[in-house]
């Protein structure tokens, strides 16, 4: 019996709680936040005593709610600013929704007043599609004279305008040819190409690697790269790969004598002390112990190592002035390095991960040519990054 006085408290309170946060939002003039409170309160057993205060609130609510859209969309139809379009079809979109989401709850009765709460719902469908059609009219007419500006952000306005047009009003006239015109005229094209000035031939595969930008992942809303110009574009900016040096070590093999020792559990054996004499345990049995043995390996290791260091700089023009927007810094290192190993004596001397080296052998070093070509991932990762924290167009 106390747990179920307890848990009604418990509801009392919360119930109470809603209500009074129902009345701030009323007092505040958050009139919908007031109606989603009220009607969140009533959707479960709204005939019990204790959900009155919601339906007054949710009455009065929506009075007030309704008034103020109303006197605004009278405001701004007086203004007649083709601006206000959008936000008078949003608002009479707003009364409709309003008025859905309070009609399954209906009726409401009021009790204590004997009547049932009262909500003067309108049809709003005429005001609706007459609303969309003027802001469907005004967008598309608004996007065609944007279309004929010469500057990429107004085309790209134009675009988001049209889009939006799309959404609001499926298949409304020739909008997404004028979506495709405004997407091409506010894009950014970049011509991507490298340059060598350095002593060395660069190898055409590392090239065509750094130029294949569909690999990258880089072209975004507004922004194409193209490491093949194409006819029909011209090209914004251009995104320059100077290699500036090239630094190839020589082939090296270096060679170190080791020894290693361990010892290792070799059987066992009887416990002497200190005077030779044999240990036994409480039953008079000899103890035994383990018995270690020490094993030995020496170890002949040889070393192949050749490095690659490749020093570029990527360079943003900008085609419209022909300067230089900003430089950066490129490097990267590629190391050739075969380990292997001969020995004598006991080669289990010697740890566990070192034994692998044993059943390695000497290979060929690999070419120049390769070694720059081997670095070029590690040079395209750094490329990517570069581009990727430095947009043309911030």
């Amino acid at each position: 019996m106390r747990k179920i006085t307890l848990l009604l408290s418990f509801f009392i309170i919360v119930s109470a709680c809603g209500v009074k946060q129902t009345q701030t939002m009323l007092s505040d003039g958050d009139y919908d936040g007031a109606i989603n409170r009220a009607v969140d309160g009533l959707r479960s057993n709204k005939n019990a005593k204790g959900k009155q205060d919601y339906m007054y609130l949710l009455e009065e609510a929506f009075a007030k709610s309704k008034e103020r859209d109303l006197r605004n969309i009278d405001m701004m139809a007086k203004d007649a600013n083709p601006a206000n379009l959008e936000r008078i079809y949003n608002t009479y979109l707003q009364l409709n929704n309003r008025q859905e989401k309070i009609r399954p709850l209906l009726p409401l009765q009021l009790i204590k007043q004997g009547r049932n709460a009262y909500f003067p719902f309108d049809n709003y469908s005429d005001q609706i599609i007459n609303s969309k059609n003027a802001l469907s009219k005004y967008l598309y007419d608004n996007s065609k004279l944007l279309l004929k500006t010469n500057d990429k952000m107004t085309f790209r306005k134009a675009f988001d305008d049209l889009a939006y047009l799309e959404s609001l009003n499926p298949g409304y006239k020739d909008v997404r040819s004028l979506m495709d015109e405004a997407k091409f005229k506010g894009t950014d094209f970049v011509s991507v190409y490298t340059k060598n000035e350095t002593n060395m031939v660069i190898p055409v595969r590392l090239q065509n690697d750094l130029l294949d930008f569909s690999t990258f992942g880089l072209n975004d809303k507004w922004t194409v790269y193209h490491s093949n110009r194409q006819k029909g574009v011209n090209y914004d900016y251009g995104l320059i790969v100077n290699f500036r040096q090239i630094n190839i070590s020589p082939e090296q093999v270096k060679e170190k004598e080791f020894i290693k020792e361990k010892q290792v559990k070799d059987g066992v054996k009887t416990l002497l002390d200190s005077n030779g004499n044999v240990v036994k345990d409480s039953l008079g049995h000899p103890i035994k112990v383990d018995n270690f043995k020490t094993i030995r390996v020496s170890v002949y290791e040889f070393k192949q190592f050749k490095a690659c260091q490749v020093t570029a700089k990527v360079d943003y023009i900008d085609f419209k002035t022909n300067q230089l927007i900003e430089a950066f810094p490129l490097s990267s290192e590629f190391i050739f390095e075969n380990i292997y190993s001969t020995y004598n004596g006991d080669r289990n001397a010697c740890d566990e991960s070192y034994l692998p080296y044993f059943d390695k052998r000497a290979v060929a070093f690999p070419s120049n040519d390769q070694m720059v070509y081997d670095s070029g991932e590690d040079l395209k990762l750094k490329l990517k990054d570069v581009i990727t924290r430095n947009r043309f167009r911030r």
